[in-house]
């Protein structure tokens, strides 16, 4: 984590640590950081994010790293509300309700941005999907499908060194796309990494899109669910009651927060 940031809105929640933050300050963050031409890494937490982080050394090491940390749930929002924290439905940060404003400021500010992640043959249908709506856009996009550990993963860094993204979207699903991160971080240029799980699935059609009213009521994983039961029945149904601990101890810990997440200039 870059000591330079003052995570001013930091809370403790179901065991590890967010920043209550809006879309909008998280793009302002990555804007900043673009003009500064430094790096910066924005990660983000729900509920299957703090199982896997409450079993994974490597996972806790990446948050660790984290310059921000995003609130991708709407019931971690609830449980932040019900302990008291100044939480609401505008600190959700979620790519499909945040991507026209990332992309037309992607567009505005001319960033050079790369997305790793998805299958070759969608990779087309997603660079498209999103120049339709943003033409002037600066996107070069790989396949996330390659040895992390091998050549493969080699010739990757060193063609990301040539091409020197400022942003770099990671969408290789959680846990891949952390570790991932965490792995190949000292060898990227600088630049503001975002893991973005199916990001580009759903750019591409390759993935069912939730509409974003269930979003906003609370039932966007529930619309997942019945378009994937199989995939996400043990995610929403069976890893919650691990972080039970977790949510004893944020009832009887001291709770505290200084204000607003903010990147020291």
């Amino acid at each position: 984590m870059d000591t330079s940031c003052r995570h001013m809105g930091r809370h403790a929640l179901l065991g590890a640590e967010v920043d209550a933050i809006t879309p909008d300050q998280m793009l302002d963050f990555v804007a900043a950081r673009v003009a500064q031409g430094r790096g910066g890494v924005v990660a983000n937490h729900n509920l299957h994010s703090l199982y896997l982080y409450r079993k994974s050394a490597a996972m806790r090491d990446f948050y660790a790293r984290a310059d921000l940390i995003e609130i991708d749930s709407t019931p971690m929002i609830a449980w932040g509300r019900l302990l008291g924290y100044d939480l609401s439905r505008q600190h959700r940060c979620t790519y499909l309700d945040y991507r026209e404003d990332f992309w037309a400021r992607a567009q505005a500010m001319n960033w050079r941005v790369c997305h790793i992640g998805g299958a070759r043959e969608h990779n087309a249908a997603s660079k498209a999907a999103i120049l339709r709506r943003h033409p002037g856009v600066s996107l070069e996009v790989r396949t996330g499908y390659f040895d992390i550990d091998g050549p493969d993963n080699d010739a990757l860094i060193k063609d990301l060194q040539a091409l020197r993204p400022q942003v770099l979207l990671v969408g290789m699903g959680m846990p891949r796309q952390e570790l991932w991160i965490l792995q190949n971080l000292d060898r990227l240029p600088p630049c503001v990494i975002l893991p973005v799980g199916a990001a580009f699935d759903y750019e591409a059609g390759a993935m069912y899109t939730p509409p974003r009213w269930s979003g906003r009521i609370g039932l966007e994983w529930l619309v997942r669910f019945v378009h994937e039961p199989r995939r996400l029945f043990s995610r929403y149904f069976i890893e919650p009651w691990a972080l039970i601990p977790q949510a004893l101890g944020d009832l009887i810990r001291p709770r505290h927060a200084s204000g607003p997440a903010q990147d020291a200039h």
